[in-house]
């Protein structure tokens, strides 16, 4: 893998992140229900696979 593309899937994973941040700032408490938690959960779950299939 060159440094090009390494430097491509680090900016990819940080617009991603910044995303999930995005999301999880504009959650209201009061109004948060089981399916946004599970969505957000679901956000980081992608986000970890897509890191670790980047380390191989």
């Amino acid at each position: 893998m060159d440094t090009s593309q390494n430097k491509d899937q680090v900016v990819e994973l940080k617009n991603r992140f910044n995303q999930f941040i995005e999301t999880l700032e504009a959650v209201e408490p009061e109004n948060t229900d089981i399916q946004d938690i599970d969505r957000l959960i679901t956000l980081l779950d992608e986000l970890e696979e897509q890191m670790d299939s980047y380390k191989k």
